[in-house]
């Protein structure tokens, strides 16, 4: 990474292992910019339903994904981000586990990912930028002098979004949810374009008996050790 080039911290991993809350914990402690790829990826499956286009139509899907109208606007405390797609705020929309299997689906699309390359390299600004994804340190970001893969059990993933669910007075079989969880994993680690899998120089943490302020607190002392900060 040249010297010009502001830090690039990269957080992979599966879905439900934390790491979108330590990406925004990372953020605000650092006051970096924040990139939810997941979500880009999740907007576009959204973004299918909305439009009423197949989800197999590899070309729909393709420019739809490069002309994506979405925004990410900061809230304040570990609130994260609000997210608006055409306007419509669909921040809680796009967590659902439907949406989360059509992302999967999306972006299995060598097309697709292609399209949405450009977008994901320009939030790296002066800034420094906390990048969350299943790529970003394989694929967006090779350079980035902090990779980390966060990653936990199917089944503590599965406890974690049952409890989710439940604050948000809604019904969740855990059976079921760890079945869809089983599923994305493997689709997620076996397809041939950019598969989830730690960088070869990622620091892989387990945060399946981890509190997220643990978690935070590794990641902050890997950045001392590094003088990124």
């Amino acid at each position: 990474m040249s010297k010009n080039t502001a830090p690039v911290i990269t957080v992979d991993g599966p879905s439900g292992s934390g790491k979108g809350t330590v990406c925004k914990r990372l953020a605000e402690m650092l006051q970096w910019q924040l990139l939810d790829s997941g979500a880009l990826y999740r907007l576009v499956g959204l973004a299918s339903q909305k439009h009423s286009i197949a989800i197999e139509n590899v070309d729909a899907i393709t420019t739809l994904a490069a002309c994506l109208d979405v925004q990410f606007n900061a809230l304040k405390g570990h609130e994260g981000v609000s997210v608006i797609l055409e306007g419509e705020d669909v921040t809680r929309a796009i967590r659902n586990e439907e949406v989360g299997a059509l992302a999967s689906k999306v972006a299995s699309y060598p097309s697709v990912r292609q399209a949405l390359l450009d977008r994901q390299r320009a939030f790296s600004t002066d800034q420094g930028l906390v990048a969350d994804g299943r790529d970003m340190g394989t694929v967006i970001f090779p350079e980035a002098p902090l990779k980390v893969y966060l990653t936990a059990s199917a089944e503590e993933r599965a406890r974690r979004r049952v409890l989710q669910l439940q604050k948000q007075g809604a019904s969740a079989s855990f059976d079921k949810i760890l079945h869809d969880i089983q599923a994305r994993d493997a689709q997620d680690m076996n397809r041939s374009i950019a598969p989830l899998k730690p960088a070869l120089d990622a620091v892989i943490i387990d945060s399946s008996e981890l509190d997220i302020d643990t978690v935070v607190a590794r990641i902050g002392q890997l950045l001392r050790e590094r003088e990124l900060v």
